[in-house]
């Protein structure tokens, strides 16, 4: 297994976990449980999702000022950079975040797909386009995430699924991923002994 591209998660990710989902869904008046809020905005009527939105927008703007790097992130983008393998981005996030992260903590990102420009994670969407862009096989391609979602989109795509597992629910997600990593650095061992 030869890899040629790392594309990654962003919050939780590069970045240290920020959103509190369950706070945010009551903030929108939905119940803890009502499922992933993306989805649940998507059939709501339209003046109750502008409003949900703004509350989303909200959060989302405040996770970029606050947001602080995972242990290890910059270190490790600059590994890939030199060892000439490309590195993307992909967010439910919109892309204006991922451009704003980049710029608050100086990262470069060849690719970023966000929530705007198809469909979300779980879908491959996101893998395929940013492998088409980098010209290398979904199979060639880590997909670093610390949620279900990201595992999911990995094997949908045919990509290789790698959990940081950084969280108390990581243990449930497991089973989906390829490997499973405790710190964001340890992607290259797994490039490194895929080149033997």
């Amino acid at each position: 297994m030869s890899i040629k591209a790392v594309i990654f998660d962003l919050d939780g990710t590069i970045t240290r976990p920020f959103f509190d989902f369950d706070a945010i869904r009551e903030e929108m008046g939905l119940e803890k449980d009502s499922g992933p809020v993306w989805e649940v905005m998507a059939k709501m009527a339209p003046k109750r999702r502008q409003k949900a939105e703004q509350i989303l927008h909200f959060h989302e703007g405040r996770a970029v000022t606050q947001s602080r790097l995972n242990a290890g992130a910059k270190r490790t983008l600059s590994a890939l950079r030199k060892a000439g393998i490309h590195i993307g981005v992909l967010t439910r996030n919109r892309r204006s975040n991922a451009l704003a992260v980049a710029e608050k903590h100086k990262l470069r990102f060849e690719a970023i797909v966000g929530r705007e420009e198809g469909p979300v994670k779980p879908d491959a969407f996101g893998v395929l386009q940013i492998c088409r862009q980098f010209g290398v096989k979904p199979q060639e391609t880590l997909l670093v995430g610390d949620y279900l979602f990201d595992l999911q989109c990995a094997r949908a795509a045919g990509a290789v699924a790698v959990l940081l597992a950084n969280h108390e629910q990581a243990d449930e997600f497991a089973r989906y991923a390829d490997f499973t990593i405790e710190k964001i650095d340890q992607i290259l061992e797994i490039i490194e002994s895929g080149k033997s």
